[in-house]
Order: structure tokens, then sequence, then C-alpha cells
């Protein structure tokens, strides 16, 4: 079971991200900030060297999409999709195991409790 599920055009975006930047993969963290406590970090990395022996690698297609080893707890279940609007684009995260967040769309709470049975 994959820990979280990217959509069509997520991929898409993400091979898009990776061309235009020449890079080998989009990448997920979960980091400790933001006005909830934590935020969802984006990044990007240029050579599978960089993709550290637990993280986890997922096919896009011509792009790859890494989570970090230390946030798979918190994005198990989790559906990633790119939006685009009038007014922006961005990737769009639904977390099952968030228990809030900001109107940001960055910055998330977790209950850590419930968050550690993902790991067993």
């Amino acid at each position: 079971m994959d820990i979280c599920t990217l959509t069509e055009t997520a991929k898409k975006h993400i091979n898009t991200v990776c061309e235009e930047n020449k890079c080998y993969a989009v990448t997920l963290d979960i980091k400790g900030g933001g006005c909830a406590g934590f935020e969802y970090s984006w990044g990007t990395i240029k050579s599978i060297d960089e993709v550290r022996p637990l993280d986890i690698t997922m096919d896009a297609g011509t792009g790859k999409f890494v989570i970090g080893s230390e946030s798979m707890m918190f994005l198990f279940g989790t559906e990633i999709d790119y939006v685009k609007t009038i007014v922006s684009s961005n990737f769009e995260i639904t977390n099952p195991n968030a228990k809030s967040s900001c109107g940001c769309g960055v910055s998330v709470s977790f209950d850590l409790n419930e968050v550690s049975q993902n790991v067993t």
C-alpha cells in the first residue's frame, strides 16, 4: 500500500516541475512550525543520489515524488491533488491524519497519539 495517493493532475504537475527545473523529484516533508504546529514543506531534488535510504519514492511518470522518511506517519492515507483556479494554482493535500489546519493550506496540527499508530 502506498503512503499516499497522487491524482493524475498531481502526477502531471510533478512531471512538469521536474522537466522545467531539470530535477529528479518533487519532495514533501512535514516540519515543525507554522500557526498550527506543523507545516508541509515542498521542495525538489536534483538527482537520485539525494534520496535517503528510508525515503519513499513514488513514480509520477517522467518525474518522481519523494516523501521524507520522518514524515511518513503523518502522511499515511493522504491524497495529493493539483488544483488551478482563476487566482492560484497549488498542490492540495487531503490528509485524514490532520486534526486541524490553517486557512493557508500549509500549516497543520496532528493528534500525535493517533499518528503514532500509523507506525505499527
